[in-house]
């Protein structure tokens, strides 16, 4: 459930070493889109019911890794109300991405939903473009340079001039998701009033591209709102599914770089 929302939107393995030598030096960017500290959450309907609990949280204190600082990020989803006597869903997303590049060092997925279960560590190599994937064993795959994980690219996504954004322009961000490098691709539908719970909001909306037949009926089946300001913090995320539909709205945040975008209460 957490992956379909954070695509348009475990114990802990001992850090790799990467290799010394760097052949492309990891990039810097600058962004006032988010910081430590930061805690967002969501409650999510499906149809007329209250379906689950979601949240997104940056650690207040750095953590290093392979000698870089980095900003811990924890997204978690709960099933809430009566879908969970029937279905329960408790995913955990883990990404600690550093500080200057916004980019992944390591990725933690803890998955269960009703009987499924997933637990699967991701490390970065930044300097060689490789990805060791650790499931019952571990492999090692190649990937393209400034790859991002599912929740890693949230964040990035975050850093981009979206302000500015002509109306059809795509985004695309390089992500690396279940073994293989995945295109996420978002395109820009315009400026609209949200209204929640919290008040009114001024948004950007994006049509985030999905893959088509396993969860959703068509790619362009998921509706994204962000604040139209420097935080770009998701307001809304509304899903067309196979079988119904799934809304997400913000009721709750705390430590945003800038004060969010409600123009009324």
């Amino acid at each position: 459930m957490f992956v379909v929302l954070a695509a348009g939107l475990y114990a802990f393995t001992q850090n790799q070493e990467t290799e010394k030598e760097e052949t492309v030096p990891l990039r810097k960017l600058k962004q006032t889109a988010f910081k430590k500290g930061e805690f967002l959450r969501y409650d999510v309907s499906y149809g007329f019911f209250d379906a689950a609990k979601a949240s997104l949280e940056i650690a207040d204190v750095s953590t290093e890794i392979n000698g870089r600082n980095t900003m811990h990020i924890v997204g978690k989803g709960m099933s809430a109300g009566a879908l969970s006597w029937f279905f329960k869903v408790e995913d955990k997303y883990e990404t600690y991405i550093d500080e200057e590049a916004i980019l992944p060092w390591k990725f933690v997925r803890h998955v269960r939903e009703g009987g499924y279960e997933l637990d699967r560590d991701l490390n970065f190599d930044h300097y060689a473009n490789k990805v060791s994937v650790s499931q019952n064993g571990t492999k090692h795959y190649k990937v393209a340079p400034n790859t991002q994980d599912l929740l890693s690219a949230f964040y990035y996504a975050r850093t981009l001039d979206l302000q500015n954004a002509k109306i059809g322009q795509e985004f695309i961000i390089n992500t690396f998701f279940d073994n293989e490098m995945y295109p996420l691709k978002f395109k820009f539908l315009g400026k609209e009033e949200v209204e929640t719970e919290l008040g009114v909001f001024n948004c950007l909306k994006f049509r985030p591209m999905v893959e088509k037949g396993r969860v959703f009926k068509e790619e362009e089946d998921m509706t994204l709102w962000v604040s139209d300001d420097a935080n770009k913090v998701p307001i809304r995320v509304k899903s067309d599914l196979l079988v119904g539909s799934i809304e997400m709205d913000l009721v709750e945040y705390k430590n945003l770089c800038s004060p969010l975008n409600n123009i009324a209460h």
